[in-house]
């Protein structure tokens, strides 16, 4: 088998690894895609996805990064959430990942709740701080996802072209 088929498989597989990895937070999806397109540019020696493509990429996969760091705090800002709400969210999310979809959904809600709780307010603004920090999140990952596939089309488009 050539080396360069067997680059351009691997560069495949991270490219489908990354993009579901923009939906699962475990992994850390857009670098993987675009450490995949990068490989897969290095495997065709540049010729068809060049250093303009490869910036653009960079710079969307940078933009996608910053959305998926701000979105929830944004969300959670958006409604007077206190820093102890913005941290219980980060855990909630850290934690929810060991607890798959569920955890996943609940985690950063439940900690974000509980962090604006015990922070002295009542229940209804904690709850309030709650839902939008997961409709942050919710936001966040839909755009992540967009700029994901937004990511791939341009890739795609630079080897057909």
């Amino acid at each position: 088998m050539d080396l360069a088929i067997l680059w351009y498989v691997i560069a495949g597989v991270l490219i489908v690894i990354g993009l579901a990895g923009t939906v699962l937070p475990v992994l850390p999806g857009v670098p993987i895609m675009y450490a995949g397109m990068f490989l897969a540019a290095w495997a065709g020696h540049f010729a068809r996805v060049g250093a303009a493509t490869l910036i653009l990429l960079a710079v969307l996969a940078a933009v996608s990064i910053a959305l998926d760091f701000l979105a929830g705090a944004l969300g959670a800002r958006h409604v007077g959430a206190s820093r102890r709400a913005q941290w219980g969210a980060l855990l909630g999310a850290v934690v929810g990942i060991f607890f798959g979809i569920p955890g996943l959904i609940l985690g950063p809600f439940l900690g974000a709740l509980v962090g604006q709780w015990t922070s002295g307010s009542g229940v209804e603004h904690s709850t309030r701080v709650g839902i939008a920090t997961w409709i942050g999140l919710l936001f966040g990952t839909i755009a992540k996802l967009a700029l994901s596939f937004t990511m791939l089309g341009v890739f795609v488009l630079a080897l057909i072209v």
